[in-house]
């Protein structure tokens, strides 16, 4: 039975790059599902995503590895390749439940990309939540007195789950700089767009308040500087007069549902290179 690969490269532009990456495939017998690509000419440089086939069961996805490296290393190409193999999904949550409802009922469809494998949380407001969905859920008290501990052990759940991926779905935490050093790139993040416009506490009063036409969220790779990462999507919704801080905020939640949402699904999916500060996604 054939099985699917994935393969995406960045790598400075030139001549015959895809050409050595179809010839590569096709000598194995390989057949591509889907290729995208894109030139960023203000850079120089070219992201790649290929999908492919392959029905050469002595084929697994270290051999594939290993023979392309030539290929990689003639083109000065960064890439990285995957099986089949649904990543694994750490979601991290506070008290708000509408982000993690949305990704529970995606998974639970098949159509988040990824497997949630656990929910860990600074409160116990979601263990209903979780648990009825038949998740772990494990909870981690956060104080600053504690903050370095409580680290510590998110940590540890990373690797006792084995995450590939950790979701801030409105975990109301500032990760410290060590830990989104460690887990630089695997970590995304959701707030709503009137940051920076309207830090602080009650945003939706104060975009009321300044009469805002749009809501709207931003789903980002989480590093050091705080909410400031490679954004990967973002989604925005119309608003009127008639829209009170209450409406403005049901409006926003469901921004950020849906651009989280997208933004897992994405990343999981291997569809999503980064590119310097910011993010190319190919949909």
């Amino acid at each position: 039975m054939a099985r699917t690969f994935t393969l995406t490269l960045r790598c400075p532009q030139r001549t015959g790059i895809v050409h050595a990456v179809t010839e590569f495939l096709v000598e194995r017998g390989c057949d591509i599902v889907e290729h995208k690509q894109f030139d960023d000419d203000v850079r120089g440089r070219l992201f790649l995503r290929t999908s492919f086939s392959c029905s050469a069961p002595e084929l697994g996805v270290g051999d594939l590895r290993r023979e392309f490296v030539a290929v990689a290393r003639e083109f000065a190409m960064e890439f990285q390749l995957w099986d089949e193999r649904k990543p694994r999904v750490l979601v991290m949550v506070s008290k708000t439940a509408h982000c993690l409802n949305d990704l529970l009922f995606r998974w639970r469809a098949g159509n988040l990309g990824g497997e949630i494998v656990g929910v860990v949380s600074n409160h116990e407001d979601l263990r209903p939540m979780a648990e009825a969905a038949g998740l772990d859920f494990v909870h981690v008290p956060v104080t600053a007195e504690t903050k370095a501990a409580a680290e510590a052990r998110v940590l540890e759940l990373v690797d006792e789950y084995d995450a590939d991926l950790v979701v801030l779905a409105r975990y109301m935490q500032v990760l410290s700089d060590d830990l989104c050093a460690k887990l630089e790139g695997r970590v995304i993040n959701i707030h709503h767009s009137f940051l920076p416009g309207f830090k602080g506490a009650k945003p939706y009063h104060r975009a009321y308040e300044r009469g805002v036409k749009y809501v709207g969220a931003t789903a980002h790779y989480v590093t050091a500087d705080l909410d400031e990462g490679p954004i990967i999507e973002q989604e925005v919704l119309r608003v009127d007069h008639s829209h009170d801080p209450r409406a403005l905020a049901t409006v926003g939640r469901d921004a950020e549902a849906l651009a989280l949402s997208r933004a897992v699904r994405w990343h999981c999916e291997h569809r999503v290179l980064l590119n310097g500060r910011g993010t190319v996604v190919f949909r």
